[in-house]
């Protein structure tokens, strides 16, 4: 099969997929009569013929894919007007935290944040796919310690973890929703909604889901 042959199907393969393709899904395309690096100097070629276009070809987490590139979404929003999921800030406080330390324990995250994390509010962002449990620290009650997940990384159009932004301040918990994407949807008035920006003594407990501060997660359509 020459070159051009190759990447066609290739191509094909991508688009028509339903998910991210990894190498070894590709090699099965051709037999494994391709090798890796023969794959990945193709998929590069792909990448540079795409580039013109509404749409890129990406490695992320799970694979390689096709998606519509940020600049597009305006445009393919007026197909799909539905609104995107909206989450509070202590919920995306919660996933910044778990993105840049991990793996943390729910303890763990109470300590950096000062208030102490409505259980609801981590399963949310379990049923998102965006984090779960990958063991138990040694301790007393052995509590779990949670990390993100590829669908997270596939979710930011990212390869690894080691392609966040670094944090010239890892305190600061607004800099971390700032640095995972997260684009402020609407602030209410001070006072209203029930901020969840105070210390464990003002707000002992947070509601997740309260309407507080929403934001909408970036991210790029497949």
């Amino acid at each position: 099969m020459n070159t051009a042959d190759a990447k066609r199907v290739l191509e094909t393969a991508l688009i028509c997929s339903q998910q991210p393709l990894q190498l070894r899904d590709m090699r099965t395309l051709f037999n494994d009569e391709l090798g890796g690096d023969t794959i990945k100097q193709l998929l590069l070629d792909l990448q540079q013929e795409w580039t013109l276009r509404g749409v890129e070809l990406v490695c992320v987490a799970s694979g390689w894919r096709f998606q519509s590139r940020p600049e597009m979404r305006e445009y393919l929003d007026r197909l799909h007007p539905e609104k995107p999921p909206r989450y509070t800030r202590a919920t995306l406080e919660t996933l910044a935290i778990i993105a840049y330390r991990q793996p943390v324990t729910r303890g763990d995250m109470e300590d950096i944040r000062g208030v102490t994390i409505n259980s609801m509010l981590l399963k949310q962002l379990e049923d998102r796919g965006w984090i779960e449990v990958i063991g138990h620290r040694e301790a007393v009650g052995r509590p779990a310690l949670y990390a993100t997940t590829k669908q997270f990384l596939d979710d930011l159009g990212l390869e690894s973890l080691d392609q966040l932004p670094l944090m010239e301040t890892p305190a600061q918990q607004a800099g971390m929703l700032d640095l995972l994407g997260v684009a402020q949807e609407s602030l209410p008035m001070e006072g209203a909604g029930g901020d969840d920006t105070g210390t464990a003594q003002s707000e002992p407990t947070e509601q997740a889901g309260a309407p507080d501060e929403l934001f909408v997660l970036s991210g790029n359509q497949p």
